[in-house]
C-alpha cells in the first residue's frame, strides 16, 4: 500500500516549518520507472551466475551501456545519480576479465578506506570463487600480510594515497602485477578536484607510465562520478588520455523525494543573528529518530559532526534514552577499529541515524536512508545533490537543506529558486601547477631515469623544462640514460601528501587513560589542537592540555565545560609574481603569486549556546607560510573620496574583502573555506589601500584566477549581497566570517556597500 503525506515521518516536522517560515521553499521530486536490459552476451558463465544467484537478471540501461563501451576498448566515465548502480557499470567488465583470463590483474582506487571495505564485500558477494581473488592494500593493512597479497590477489583495492607512496615508489616487488594490469577503476572522481584531483592526476599519470615500462600497454580506465558539468575533460586531465565515453542515461528507478530549504529563526532582529544551524539540524535529526525514520545529517567540519551528534544524543538521553545510542558521529580521523565498527552498525541497520562529514557523501551501500539532513551548503551543487540522492531508497524520502549565518547560505535563502535550478558545476584540476607538478616529477624519476622523448607522452611537452628546473635546483641530474634524482637514497613520495600542504600528522593522546584518539592534519594542528583549545571527538569533549610539537602529539583530557574556542590568526601577503593585469571599475586589477605567511596568535573562548564572547586568549606558536595563487586590487584615492575617513577605511575594506570571498564560489567550484583575504589600509608593495584574495592551497588551483576572469560579476554579487542584507551595522549573513582570523574586527558594511556601489558606477 502506498505510504500517504500524512503517514510520512516527517510529516509534522514540515508543517512546523511551514507555520513559522522556516521551510522557505518546499519543492517535489517524482518517482521514476527503471530502464531495464537483458544481461549481455558473452559475458563468463561465473560471473552471470555469481550476478544471478545476487538478484542481478537484467541490467539497467546504463550499466549495460557501460559494458557495451568496455567490451569496445574504450574508456568510459559514467555520472548517474546516487544508489543507481553505477559500481556494477565497472565491476562487471572488470570481473569478466578477471574470469576469462587467468593472468589478468585489475586496480580499484578508492578516495576513502570506507569505499574500498564496502566494495570487497560487494564482490565478495558474487562468489566467484578462485577465478577473482580481491584484496585490500592501503595504510590499514598489517605488514605482514602485505606480501602475500601481492602475489596472491588479482584485484587490488586501494586509494591514491597507498598508490602514490607505496606502490609506485616499489613497483619492482610488484612487476607481475603491473605486468598482467588490464583494468584501472577510478571510482568517485568527481572528488579528484582542486589539490587533491591534481596530485592525483600526476599519480595516475606515474601509474600509465610503470604499467607501460612492464608491459608495453595501457591498461583500460573506467570511471565513475557524480554528475558534474564537465565528466569528459575531468576524465581527460586526470588520466592524460583523450577519447572517453561518457555514459549519463540513468536507467535505474528514482525514488519520490520531499525536498526542503531551512533556514533557522533571527534571533536578534537589529543584528540579524540567527539560530545556529547545527542547533536546528540536531533538533530535525532527533525529531526524525523518534518517528523512526533511518536518517543521514552531513555536517561540513569534523568538529561540527561531533558537535551535532552531542546536541542529539543528550536530547535522546533527556527523552527517549532507549536512542540515544544509536546515533552516531562519523568522520576521518578515527581508527581502522572505530571506522569499521560504526560501518556495521550502519549497514545491519543499528544505528538509526548518522551525523557525518563528507566521508559518507560518495557510494558506501549503507542501507535504506529514509532522510538526509545537509547542514549549511557544502560547497557545490554536484555535493548537494549527491548527498540529498541519499535520501529515498524506499520508495520516499526527504532531502533538506538547514541554511547557516554564513552569507551564502542566507543568499540563497533570499533567492531560493535561484539555488534549487543551479546547474551543477565544472571540476577544475591542474596537474602542472609547479608546487604540485614538481615533486610528482621527483617521483617519476624515483621510479625510473625520466626521458623526456618518451615520458612527455605522460606528463606533458613541457617535461624537458620542468626536468631541467630541476636540476637547476639541486634535486635532478641528466644522465645518458634520462633524468634521474641527484640523491639516489632519497624517497620523495614520502614528502608529497596528496590531501594537504604537508605530510606529516599529529597524535592527539587522551592523558587520562594514555588512549590514541585519532589524528589531525599538520596544516590544522595551528588552528584545531593548539593549547587550550576545545576538541570534540566521538561525541565527547577534550581540553587540549599541550600540543607537543617536538613528538608531534595533543596531549588532551575530558572536558565538561560549556565553550568552545575559536582561533585569532595574523596574515601577511608578499606579492612574489605579476601574471596578468587590467584597469576595470576604478582598480587596478592583478593576478598573480604571492607568499602568505600566518600566524596563530591567541584563541577565543566562546559561550554555549550564545557564542557570546568570555576572554582572549594568547598563544606562542610559530609561523607557517606558502605560495599560492591569489588576485588583489588596488584602490585610487578618488574611489575611496575623502569621506571615507580614515578610521572607518579597514573596516571598509575588510567587510568588502569577507562579502567577495563569500560569493566566489558562485564563480569557481570551490568552498569559502578554501580561500583566504587581507585587507589592508597601505601595502608595503603598492603602496596604498588593497584588498588580497588568494586560494587557500599551496600553489593554487585556479580558484581565484576565475575570480580575476569574472570580477565584475564578483563586485556585483558581493554589493547584492550586503545591500539586501536587514541587519543594520552588519552580520554573519553578510560581511562577518566565521573563518576570519581577526574575530571580526573590524567590519563597516556600510562602508562596503558604498564603496562596491562606486565600483559598480564606475
Amino acid at each position: 500500500m502506498a505510504t500517504t503525506a500524512s503517514q510520512e515521518p516527517w510529516a509534522e516536522l514540515l508543517a512546523d516549518g511551514r507555520e513559522d517560515e522556516r521551510l522557505v521553499r518546499q519543492a517535489y521530486e517524482g518517482a521514476r520507472a527503471p530502464l531495464l536490459r537483458p544481461l549481455p552476451e558473452g559475458l563468463h558463465r561465473s560471473l552471470v551466475k555469481g550476478l544471478t544467484d545476487a538478484g542481478i537478471a537484467e541490467l539497467y540501461a546504463h550499466q549495460a551501456e557501460a559494458v557495451e563501451v568496455a567490451a569496445s576498448g574504450s574508456p568510459f566515465v559514467v555520472t548517474t545519480g546516487t544508489a543507481s548502480g553505477k559500481s556494477l557499470c565497472f565491476n562487471i567488465p572488470a570481473l569478466h576479465t578477471l574470469c576469462s583470463v587467468p593472468t589478468a590483474r585489475a586496480l580499484y582506487l578508492y578516495p576513502t578506506k570506507a569505499l574500498a571495505q564496502d566494495q570487497l564485500r560487494a564482490i565478495a558477494s558474487f562468489r566467484l570463487g578462485r577465478s577473482v581473488r580481491p584484496a585490500i592494500y592501503d595504510g590499514d593493512t598489517k605488514r605482514e600480510d602485505r606480501s602475500a597479497i601481492r602475489k596472491r590477489a588479482n584485484l587490488i583495492l586501494t586509494n591514491p594515497d597507498m598508490l602514490h607512496t607505496g606502490i609506485l615508489p616499489n613497483h619492482a616487488s610488484w612487476s607481475d602485477f603491473f605486468m598482467n594490469l588490464d583494468v584501472v577503476v577510478v571510482d568517485e572522481a568527481h572528488v579528484y578536484r582542486g589539490v587533491f584531483g591534481s596530485h592525483v592526476s600526476n599519480v595516475l599519470r606515474r601509474l600509465r607510465r610503470v604499467c607501460v615500462a612492464y608491459s608495453g600497454r595501457e591498461p583500460l580506465i573506467l570511471m565513475a562520478s557524480a554528475t558534474i558539468a564537465n565528466p569528459v575533460e575531468l576524465a581527460e586531465d586526470l588520466t592524460g588520455i583523450d577519447g572517453f565515453a561518457h555514459v549519463d542515461r540513468d536507467g535505474a528507478p528514482g525514488s519520490a523525494r520531499q525536498i526542503a530549504m531551512w533556514n533557522p529563526p533571527v534571533t536578534d532582529e537589529a543584528l540579524q543573528t540567527r539560530r545556529s544551524a547545527m542547533a536546528e539540524a540536531a533538533d530535525m535529526v532527533t525529531s526524525l529518530v523518534v518517528k523512526g525514520a533511518r536518517t543521514i545529517c552531513f555536517v561540513k567540519s569534523r568538529k561540527g559532526v561531533e558537535l551535532v551528534a552531542k546536541l542529539v544524543a543528550d536530547q535522546l538521553a533527556d527523552a527517549h534514552p532507549a536512542l540515544r545510542d544509536r546515533v552516531a558521529p562519523y568522520r576521518a580521523g578515527y581508527t581502522p577499529q572505530q571506522r569499521r565498527e560504526l560501518e556495521a552498525r550502519l549497514v545491519s541497520g543499528d544505528l538509526l541515524a548518522v551525523v557525518t562529514t563528507d566521508a559518507l557523501e560518495l557510494g558506501i551501500d549503507i542501507g535504506a536512508l529514509d532522510a538526509a539532513v545537509v547542514v549549511t551548503f557544502p560547497g557545490t551543487v554536484a555535493s548537494l545533490k549527491q548527498m540529498w540522492g541519499r535520501a529515498g531508497r524506499r520508495g520516499r524520502g526527504l532531502a533538506v537543506y538547514v541554511a547557516g549565518e554564513d552569507a551564502l547560505d542566507q543568499f540563497f535563502c533570499r533567492h531560493p529558486d535561484e539555488f534549487l535550478e543551479r546547474p551543477v558545476e565544472a571540476a577544475i584540476i591542474n596537474y602542472e601547477n609547479e608546487r604540485i607538478h614538481d615533486p610528482h616529477l621527483l617521483c617519476a624519476a624515483h621510479e625510473w631515469p625520466i626521458v623526456p622523448e618518451r615520458d612527455e607522452a605522460f606528463f606533458g611537452a613541457r617535461t624537458r623544462a620542468n626536468c631541467e628546473h630541476l636540476v637547476g635546483v639541486g634535486e635532478l641530474i641528466e644522465r645518458a640514460n634520462g633524468f634521474s634524482l641527484r640523491r639516489p637514497e632519497d624517497y620523495p613520495a614520502a614528502r608529497v601528501s596528496l590531501r594537504s600542504g604537508s605530510p606529516d600528522a599529529f597524535a592527539v593522546v587522551d592523558v587520562s587513560g594514555g588512549e590514541i584518539l585519532g589524528t589531525v592534519d599538520s596544516a590544522r594542528a595551528f588552528t584545531t589542537v593548539h593549547d587550550g583549545a576545545i576538541y570534540l571527538h566521538m561525541g565527547r569533549s577534550y581540553s587540549v592540555a599541550e600540543l607537543d610539537l617536538s613528538t608531534r602529539r595533543a596531549l588532551v583530557e575530558p572536558f565538561n565545560g560549556n565553550w568552545y574556542t575559536q582561533p585569532k590568526k595574523e596574515t601577511d601577503t608578499y606579492i612574489e609574481r605579476l601574471l596578468d593585469q587590467r584597469e576595470t571599475m576604478g582598480v587596478k586589477l592583478s593576478f598573480g603569486m604571492v607568499t602568505v605567511a600566518e600566524t596563530v596568535i591567541a584563541y577565543q573562548r566562546k559561550r554555549l549556546p550564545d557564542h557570546e564572547a568570555i576572554d582572549l586568549n594568547v598563544l606562542d606558536l610559530p609561523e607557517t607560510t606558502f605560495s599560492t595563487q591569489a588576485l588583489w586590487y588596488e584602490l585610487d584615492h578618488d574611489l575611496l573620496q575623502d569621506d571615507f575617513p580614515m578610521e572607518l577605511l579597514l573596516g571598509t575594506l575588510h567587510a568588502a574583502e569577507h562579502s567577495q570571498i563569500a560569493v566566489l564560489p558562485l564563480l569557481a567550484m570551490c568552498d569559502r573555506w578554501d580561500i583566504g583575504g587581507l585587507s589592508t589600509n597601505i601595502h608595503p608593495q603598492t603602496g596604498g589601500p588593497t584588498i588580497f584574495i588568494y586560494d587557500g592551497h599551496p600553489g593554487g588551483v585556479g580558484i581565484t584566477q576565475q575570480g580575476f576572469i569574472g570580477f565584475e560579476r564578483l563586485v556585483g554579487d558581493a554589493y547584492r549581497l550586503i545591500s539586501e542584507c536587514r541587519c543594520r551595522s552588519g552580520c554573519p549573513s553578510c560581511v562577518q566570517s566565521p573563518k576570519c582570523g581577526n574575530l571580526n574586527d573590524p567590519l563597516a558594511k556600510d562602508g562596503a556597500k558604498e564603496m562596491l556601489k562606486r565600483m559598480l558606477d564606475r
